[in-house]
């Protein structure tokens, strides 16, 4: 029900970026207290993440009965009022867990994080049965969990008028990952999006392929993909000045490598088993794509 992996993907994520990213730039310029703020934060995510994806199963009980019978949990292994329960504890432990890492003058990203607490209900009841809202709105959610770490240790005041550039370089690579985590989470949804169709449409949802058709939908995840695939090209040409030839290789075999079979299959695909391989192969170049971190390790 809490969706185990894309819980593991979000720690390996903030854990990789904290120590592979954040520590090489600032090295002893670290505070003593930075681990047990770091350890909080990622528990936060893991909370409200944890407690969006139960919401989502309680009131998409009917659509999962059609899109996959098999996973169902609420009202199957636990009563729907349970599932409130720990909804309810859940986002409350991840906004108590925000506001004991943060100082008192950060006191908006705890704002932050209620915000996407009520995102999340607010998806599961309406936003994610409308047109690209809810695409939006789970990409933005994705991003945030890089970025949360970005403003819990600067603003973008510091990182362009502080004068120091490990400040400037920190802000670079939080939202270069930031901006891949956004956009590759818009492509991902929209697979699930026509693999999820049957079932979204027999109650009432107006997703892209409801509304749009299959192959205006494909059309949108295409132009995506040309977007995506040119920024990691542009960012590779960019770093071979720095000699970074490792980082380059890896790019190219497992990030832009995925990315050009997927773009690939994507309009032959007609199948919900089709679409399905295609998320995975999504899900796989978020992985690949968090991975490369461990390589800035290296090089930072």
């Amino acid at each position: 029900m809490v969706r185990l992996p894309n819980l593991i993907f979000i720690a390996l994520t903030q854990v990789l970026f904290q120590y592979c990213i954040y520590h090489p730039i600032y090295k002893d310029a670290i505070s003593d207290n930075n681990t047990i703020q770091f350890i909080l934060l990622v528990l936060a995510s893991l909370f409200i993440a944890a407690a969006g994806y139960i919401i989502n199963d309680y009131f998409d009980i009917n659509i999962d009965q059609v899109n996959k019978p098999d996973k169902l949990v609420v009202d199957k292994i636990i009563k729907r009022r349970w599932a409130i329960v720990w909804h309810l504890l859940l986002s409350f432990s991840g906004i108590l867990c925000t506001a004991l890492a943060l100082p008192l003058q950060k006191w908006y990203l705890v704002l932050a994080n209620m915000f996407c607490v009520a995102l999340l209900w607010f998806y599961s009841t309406t936003f994610k049965k409308g047109l690209l809202v809810g695409n939006i709105v789970i990409s933005i959610l994705v991003a945030w969990s890089i970025l949360i770490f970005f403003f819990s240790k600067l603003s973008i005041a510091d990182a362009f008028g502080s004068g120091n550039p490990a400040n400037y370089k920190f802000f670079r690579f939080s939202f270069l990952y930031a901006g891949f985590a956004f956009i590759i989470s818009l492509i991902r949804e929209a697979i699930k999006d026509i693999e999820d169709r049957e079932g979204d449409a027999k109650y009432g949802c107006r997703t892209m392929p409801i509304v749009w058709g299959v192959s205006a939908t494909k059309v949108y995840i295409a132009v995506w993909m040309i977007v995506l695939l040119a920024a990691i090209i542009i960012i590779q040409v960019y770093i071979l000045q720095f000699q970074w030839w490792w980082v380059v290789v890896y790019s190219i075999i497992f990030i832009i490598g995925p990315l050009i079979v997927l773009f690939a299959k994507l309009f032959p695909a007609t199948t919900r088993r089709q679409f399905h391989y295609l998320s995975g192969l999504a899900k796989l170049t978020i992985l690949t794509g968090i991975l490369s971190m461990l390589l800035f390790r290296i090089y930072l």
